[in-house]
């Protein structure tokens, strides 16, 4: 079967989206990301301080609980949902139906949420939150394959990027300043719903006939989630890319406040992550869409991701052998310029060595594992590195190690340029 005789759903795209699709799209993805950072970053925190005396567990311990569990489901429900959707075929496409539920769903959990009065129906919510926050994730990512031509991918990848930045920023925001963890919760519930309308209601999705979806059946659906790096070598590749400079990105978050206490003895330690965060923030936006442009441009994307992981790994390393406040900014600096370019760039590179269009969500929700399982890897790898193999100096060592090894990995892809 030629790409000209492939369903809509299913042919590679040829015609540019316009500004209006990606705005709409990238807000989306930012409504997301509101939903999810404002309980990570202030609310979760807050609410187990206060059910924590009655639990047994310090409000450290009840927090790392919840948000382990939910970690679970994320690595879970991602791949999950983005193979149902694949298989969708209702009149509304195969991706809307998903993005609204999602949508929905994911406020009603984060309202269940504010109501929990106890360590379990804490984890409970925050765990749907994950499960329906990420049924529409799979969904909006899915989307830029089904929609957007290989040269223009850099350049929503951008879009996308600098709104999950804003997402990060504003869902802390609005935990921040509703008033109270109830109010804080009720404002990310209804941003994240009312964030994907504008997408959802002015853009129709591309459908699916039933006669065009596989047949059926339980053991090839979840067979499917193994994608061999022996058959498909190019997506391994992609994958272990992606992983390794996120697993060294998370080895350098990690312990960071730690890092300005103890070993560059910063009299306000929280307000030195605060400003190194807003540095970091400040060039990732500055570099996260002019990446994917220029990669659109020049039509290459391996370069861009091995030198972005090139520029990552030096800034690492300088956490590790120029360990004073001025080192740190600059570090933090050049951290923002490189994953700005990486959060793009690698985004098209991703969607450009997906096996089949038919898998596009599934096959993309198992590529996102490589962004969250470092999340878990990272505290398993930092904790016996600080505490018994040489400390900070050697942390951010083997951190640079990591991410330059994803950088220079990037070269077995062979195909794309």
């Amino acid at each position: 079967m030629t790409t000209a005789r492939l369903p809509a759903a299913l042919a590679e795209p040829v015609e540019p989206v316009g500004r209006g699709w990606t705005a709409t799209l990238a807000l989306a993805n930012g409504a997301i990301w509101v939903g999810w950072f404002g309980p990570l970053q202030i609310l979760l925190a807050s609410q187990a301080g206060d059910l924590a005396p009655g639990s047994g567990m310090s409000k450290e311990t009840l927090l790392a609980w919840v948000t382990g569990a939910g970690a679970v489901v994320s690595l879970l429900a991602n791949p999950l949902f983005g193979a149902l959707s694949d298989r969708t075929t209702g009149r509304h496409g195969r991706r809307t139906p998903w993005i609204v539920a999602g949508a929905a769903g994911g406020a009603l959990a984060l309202l269940l949420l504010a109501g929990a009065e106890g360590p379990w129906t804490m984890a409970l919510g925050w765990c749907l939150v994950q499960l329906t926050l990420n049924a529409a994730f799979a969904a909006v990512t899915a989307a830029v394959p089904d929609r957007v031509p290989r040269p223009q991918r850099g350049a929503v990848g951008g879009w996308l990027g600098a709104a999950q930045m804003l997402g990060v920023v504003g869902g802390t925001g609005l935990a921040t300043v509703a008033g109270g963890t109830g109010a804080g919760y009720a404002a990310c519930a209804v941003f994240t719903a009312v964030g994907v309308l504008p997408y959802v209601l002015r853009h129709r999705d591309l459908r699916l006939a039933p006669r065009d979806r596989p047949v059926w059946a339980w053991r090839s659906f979840v067979a499917g989630f193994w994608l061999s790096p022996r058959r498909y070598p190019d997506l391994g590749w992609a994958w272990l890319t992606r992983f390794l400079i996120n697993l060294s990105n998370g080895l350098v978050l990690l312990y960071l406040l730690y890092y300005l206490r103890d070993r560059l003895h910063h009299p306000d330690p929280g307000r030195g992550v605060l400003i190194l965060t807003a540095v970091n923030g400040l060039t990732l936006m500055a570099t996260v869409v002019a990446g994917g442009i220029w990669s659109d441009r020049v039509g290459r994307r391996k370069p861009f991701v091995v030198w972005s992981g090139v520029l990552m790994a030096v800034a690492t390393a300088a956490l590790a052998l120029w360990q004073t406040w001025p080192g740190a900014v600059v570090a933090a600096a050049l951290l923002g310029v490189g994953f700005g370019v990486f959060t793009s760039v690698d985004f098209a590179l991703m969607t450009d060595v997906l096996p089949k269009a038919l898998d596009r969500g599934r096959d993309l929700g198992v590529i996102n594992v490589a962004n969250a399982l470092p999340q878990v890897a990272a505290p398993a790898l930092a904790a016996p590195v600080v505490t018994y193999l040489g400390g900070y100096r050697v942390l951010y060592l083997v951190a640079a190690v990591v991410g330059l090894a994803g950088a220079l990995l990037v070269g077995r892809i062979r195909g794309v340029e």
